[in-house]
């Protein structure tokens, strides 16, 4: 289990992306040297009724540890069942309720950043996992449902509830994913609970960047998401940055090309033959970083075998 204050800081970690932290991504990131996994987030209400389909997206590799599983609900019984299950079954070193994600599917039903504005139902979910498993449970959240300020009282409530660690992305849920991430008004809310652990999030995408996001939240470490993807060698390129300054080189095409190739290998292991297909949506973040591969982005989105993959990768040699 991930014990958070003595976890060595700064933390840098990838973010529970919907669709994009799974098992093959995960192992992936982790071969290439992403320290800390937070998995996409699962439905309380699906594990309960245990879903295959979401059971399976709980489950995960023991070289992905340390590993912390997301879930999100609105019901803090459903919630506190959800979580036994997982516990119970896979073993988790830690959990993350899921109070931040701006979807309507999931707000409509009082889920992700809907929680903002329910602090008592917020916080009772938290006691209920808290009272049902042995981990840590943790909370990603923003910055507020329409002001930007309403973080300021919630992160108190999400403390004095027992979570143990709060990670923040840097808008509200009205913005969504548009604008710039306030890592000021981050700050200001981490000082209201400066005895806990706490992680900024948002636009956190070259390693000035983390280091700015570090400086103006006084987070204790960074999440990560958009500039994982694609690219899990920007961890290490954070940790070295964040350490002493240090720069790291990207890494070269055929270095690359070779992580795609285990990610595909993967793909086809855990998701069969749509595994590919699933995988399409990795691909053109895998060479987003130069301009000159922009035109393999209409072959990168229909691959549908190795051979046409190995195809590619001719065409990108060639640029």
């Amino acid at each position: 289990m991930i014990d958070w204050k003595s976890y060595k800081k700064p933390i840098v970690a990838l973010a529970p992306m919907a669709d994009m932290s799974d098992l093959p991504f995960c192992l992936v990131s982790k071969e290439v040297g992403v320290p800390l996994m937070f998995r996409e987030m699962v439905s309380s209400e699906a594990i309960v009724r245990l879903n295959p389909k979401t059971l399976k997206m709980a489950m995960f590799d023991e070289r992905e540890r340390p590993l912390v599983q997301q879930v999100f609900g609105a019901n803090p019984e459903v919630m506190a069942e959800a979580a036994r299950i997982i516990y119970e079954r896979f073993k988790p070193d830690a959990l993350d309720i899921n109070m931040g994600c701006p979807v309507y599917n999931l707000v409509s039903n009082f889920n992700g950043a809907a929680l903002i504005k329910e602090p008592e139902r917020a916080a009772a979910i938290v006691k209920a996992m808290k009272a049902a498993v042995p981990c840590p449970v943790s909370v990603k959240t923003r910055l507020g449902w329409i002001k930007d300020t309403d973080c300021l009282e919630f992160v108190k409530v999400i403390e004095a509830a027992g979570a143990d660690l709060i990670s923040m992305h840097g808008r509200t849920r009205e913005q969504g994913y548009a604008g710039k991430a306030n890592w000021m008004r981050v700050g200001e809310a981490r000082a209201n609970v400066p005895n806990l652990p706490f992680l900024v999030n948002g636009d956190i995408v070259t390693v000035e960047m983390a280091k700015e996001a570090i400086n103006q939240s006084n987070a204790d470490g960074v999440l990560i998401g958009r500039g994982l993807l694609g690219n899990p060698w920007f961890a290490k390129q954070v940790e070295a940055y964040l350490e002493d300054g240090t720069l790291i080189d990207p890494p070269t095409l055929e270095e690359r090309i070779e992580v795609v190739r285990k990610h595909a290998a993967l793909q086809l292991e855990h998701y069969g033959d749509h595994g590919l297909t699933k995988l399409r949506k990795h691909l053109p973040w895998y060479f987003k970083h130069d301009p000159k591969y922009k035109p393999l982005k209409e072959k990168l989105v229909r691959i549908s075998s190795l051979a046409e993959l190995e195809e590619v990768f001719e065409q990108a040699r060639a640029l």
